[in-house]
């Protein structure tokens, strides 16, 4: 199990597994429950580079980054 703290975003940590190349057990600590539980059920099994480049770079609003942005950065820091 991997955990990312993360930065600008509502939720606090990110924490999950990879296995042989595919994301599993995506978890969010605080944040918007349900798009984040959403999140996790999406990309459960998928590739994890494949999902990091998909959500890099997507803000929340205004914001800089949003929470699929930080996960996008916390499967390349943990690659």
């Amino acid at each position: 199990m991997y955990t990312y703290k993360t930065t600008g975003t509502c939720a606090k940590n990110i924490t999950f597994d990879i296995v042989d190349g595919k994301l599993h057990n995506v978890k969010f600590d605080t944040g918007c429950p349900g798009n984040l539980i959403a999140i996790g059920k999406l990309v459960e099994g998928k590739d994890a580079k494949e999902v990091a480049e998909l959500l890099e770079g997507t803000r929340c609003g205004v914001r800089p980054t949003s929470c699929s942005d930080q996960l996008s950065k916390a499967i390349k820091e943990h690659l």
